[in-house]
């Protein structure tokens, strides 16, 4: 009833998690592969072993959550390895932010190479690394990458996107998007540089940054739900959406399909409840359709009506 296609592969249901959510580890990993997800996505990772930034970096907040985990990771090779281990159980996404253009080529010439027969989330949007801006708030530079991505990477490839909040900037990026064969974009990683505090201690809650960190949950549904809309109207419709940010439950899962996406990835959520997340949202959703006399996604997916 929830099952979806992005291009050629077909997923059983659209529930995924969101890279940098229980996805890091071989343990954390199996745990997704054995569950209700209709795939996977590993952690974003560089070329080699990476420690991240320094603990506490992640904090569960009342309505949502705070992070700078600095994409600590355990390399390319590792999470290769065991996508191309296990692929035939689910279609897996092999997530990937080198910290430069040429780290991205490195590693995409080695998945060009390998067996791995699945998608590729090419992150243009991790906010928490010091030092480093945000690809994906650079649209000449964005371009570059794709350009030179695409010179030789055959192989099914999306993007994950920071939150947008202008419509120039919309268009802009679309516009880039537009002209590559891309198989999805996902919207959107976490909203950057938030400031929670703890009011008893009147300190901030996370060591990294002075305290800034990534927003995500259910803060950020409504620009998630925006960004998902947005790019819905504005790209080619053979470049799928997944839509991540603020998806507890059934409800929220089925508006960001009304806006248009295909696919849905669930990252503060997951971290709060585990895998058993997955089987609660397929339920919750499925029954929202039944309700709305609704036999499958494709029934309402990006069909949200305007007043």
């Amino acid at each position: 009833m929830i099952s979806t296609q992005i291009k050629e592969f077909t997923f059983q249901n659209c529930l995924m998690n969101a890279s940098g959510a229980l996805c890091m580890t071989e343990k954390e990993l199996s745990a997704l592969l054995d569950s209700n997800s209709g795939s996977l996505v590993t952690k974003s990772c560089t070329m080699n072993y990476r420690e991240g930034n320094e603990s506490p970096r992640y904090f569960e907040t009342e309505l949502g959550s705070i992070n700078s985990m600095g994409l600590p990771n355990l390399g390319i090779e590792f999470y290769m390895k065991y996508s191309i281990e296990n692929q035939s159980e689910k279609p897996i996404f092999l997530s990937i932010a080198g910290l430069s253009l040429e780290e991205n080529i490195l590693m995409l010439e080695k998945i060009q190479d390998s067996s791995f027969i699945g998608l590729v989330e090419l992150n243009l949007s991790c906010p928490n690394i010091a030092g480093k801006p945000q690809t994906g708030y650079d649209f000449e530079r964005t371009n570059e990458v794709l350009e030179k991505v695409f010179s030789f990477y055959k192989k099914p490839l999306g993007v994950k996107l920071p939150p947008y909040f202008d419509e120039i900037h919309f268009n802009e990026m679309a516009s880039i998007l537009n002209k590559f064969p891309l198989y999805f974009v996902t919207c959107i990683n976490s909203v950057g540089n938030g400031l929670y505090i703890d009011f008893e201690t009147e300190s901030v809650v996370i060591k990294p940054k002075n305290g800034f960190g990534g927003i995500g949950g259910k803060y950020v549904k409504p620009v998630a739900l925006a960004n998902v809309r947005k790019f819905y109207t504005l790209l080619n419709k053979d470049i799928s959406i997944i839509g991540c940010g603020g998806i507890e439950n059934g409800q929220d899962a089925f508006e960001h399909i009304l806006c248009g996406a295909s696919m849905l990835q669930i990252g503060t959520q997951l971290m709060k409840e585990g895998v058993s997340v997955f089987d609660r949202i397929h339920t919750e959703l499925q029954d929202i359709m039944i309700h709305k006399n609704y036999n499958s996604i494709a029934d309402f997916k990006g069909k949200l009506m305007n007043l």
